[in-house]
């Protein structure tokens, strides 16, 4: 075994201790959190018509680019099965399902599934989804899996979770409040929700990576560096409809969502400053030469990603859908 891997090991091992500690302030009580049957009608009650009708009415006030972001963000979530198994191959987490890395694993899976539960069930509901064509793009990245140039680094890894979760964040907050201008308070509500579940997520795992800066910094610099310089790919980023070849449609979704503001490449660049900041990159110390120069690399990138930035132009809206019915 690697030098590399097994101080990776060693460190997952020194800080499982710290992580188990901080679990009941990341992930909530299970009877007590919020599930999707709070938000949605009861099919129970008298009402239920009545309430689908209230929310297929206040639906159909929703843009087209929103609707299309609300669906590729719940392909997103529902993608979990994928998202689980590929933490569950980190360097470092035992395979023991006692152990405090799968304990973890399973336990914020378990808080995220419910996100694409709601969100599947809106969709449903709201009579605007050709909901057979979403399900096959749903099979599709699942089957399809990803690949987002973490490999079985823990420390790539968990780099990648921290901005994945603020970025998601920022996608679920805007929704909500579009959302809510055009008039759809319920779809805002849960939008909101699942964002705050986002937010504690992101910084669970950004107290993760802050304690792998305290006693391997070179190396978690070096990794920072890497992820960046590969661009962080979304999770979906494999996204496609029926019949389209693998990640055709991402663009597409990502086009909606910087139309809508939803998710820009400003967002891109103020996680990475955030990220900076959360992790005190400009005053780690005792770093060699190549975590110097990483850390460099990091501290002029949001500068250059900027200039790039301002040079984009908003896309066209030039693409239906096969998800979207009206």
């Amino acid at each position: 075994m690697s030098f590399f891997v097994e101080r990776r090991r060693e460190v997952m091992q020194h800080i499982e201790k710290y992580m188990l500690e901080k679990m009941p302030e990341y992930l909530k009580p299970i009877d007590e959190i919020w599930q999707p049957s709070d938000f949605l009608p009861d099919s129970s009650r008298e009402d239920f018509f009545d309430k689908i009708k209230e929310l297929q009415q206040s639906a159909g006030e929703l843009s087209y680019d929103l609707v299309a972001v609300l669906i590729g963000d719940t392909i997103t979530e529902e993608a979990l099965p994928t998202y689980e198994s590929w933490l569950a191959m980190v360097e470092g987490v035992s395979k023991d399902e006692e152990g405090g890395w799968m304990k973890w694993n399973r336990h914020w899976t378990a808080e995220e599934n419910r996100h694409g539960d709601l969100l599947n069930k809106y969709l449903y509901l709201s009579g605007r989804v050709d909901m057979r064509q979403m399900e096959i793009s749903t099979q599709y990245l699942i089957a399809d899996g990803f690949d987002i140039g973490t490999g079985h680094d823990p420390y790539r890894n968990f780099i990648y979770t921290s901005f994945q979760e603020l970025a998601t964040n920022v996608s679920h907050r805007r929704v909500a409040s579009l959302a809510k201008r055009d008039g759809d308070t319920l779809l805002s509500k849960m939008c909101g929700v699942i964002a705050s579940d986002e937010a504690r997520h992101a910084k669970a795992y950004k107290d993760f990576i802050a304690q792998i800066f305290k006693v391997d910094a070179n190396e978690a610099m070096l990794a920072f560096e890497d992820m960046m310089r590969k661009k962080i790919v979304m999770p979906a980023h494999f996204l496609r409809e029926v019949g389209l070849p693998i990640g055709q449609v991402f663009g597409h979704f990502t086009d909606a969502a910087q139309r809508l503001g939803v998710y820009t490449a400003v967002d891109y660049v103020d996680i990475l400053k955030q990220l900076i900041v959360d992790w005190n990159i400009e005053s780690i110390k005792e770093l060699n030469e190549a975590g110097e120069k990483a850390r460099d690399y990091i501290m002029n990138l949001p500068n250059r990603l900027l200039r790039v930035a301002d040079r984009m132009k908003n896309p066209s809206l030039d693409y239906k859908f096969k998800w979207i019915l009206a």
